[in-house]
């Protein structure tokens, strides 16, 4: 399993969002939702968010507990409603600054909902970061 595109969507008054059917297939019934590693939320499958898990607990001590404190602490499983909509709680949207328009992101093994203004920014200040790596990318 794996996403890839970029849509945009519209949080509702109840901190809802409707993902893509085509993700919400891939999901399944119940996933999770969690705080992104930069500005955002992360979406990831039960499977998914259990290899995360593992690969944090295989982290140094200190190291484990940052992410858990960052990441596990604040991950939520949610099911999609009969419209397809999830909700986000209101700290993970606070954090990642959710209000109103976003956008989500296919990221490979996870899905990423970001403000669309919080997400053009990154991209910019990215743009290093992406040039380097084009360069080490042998095709």
């Amino acid at each position: 399993m794996f996403f890839t595109g970029t849509s945009s969507h519209t949080i509702d008054a109840k901190g809802r969002i409707v993902l893509p059917a085509k993700f919400r297939a891939q999901l399944g019934e119940t996933f999770y939702v969690a705080k992104g590693f930069y500005d955002c939320v992360q979406v990831l499958s039960v499977e998914e968010f259990e290899k995360l898990r593992e690969n944090i607990k295989a982290l140094p001590a200190q190291l484990a507990l940052a992410l858990q404190y960052a990441v596990v602490s604040t991950a939520v499983e949610v099911s999609p409603n009969s419209q397809g909509r999830i909700p986000i709680p209101q700290t993970l949207r606070d954090e990642a600054g959710l209000d109103k328009n976003v956008s989500v992101v296919g990221m490979d093994n996870r899905l990423e909902i970001w403000d669309e203004d919080k997400l053009a920014q990154f991209k910019l200040r990215n743009q290093p970061n992406l040039t380097e790596a084009l360069n080490m990318l042998s095709m």
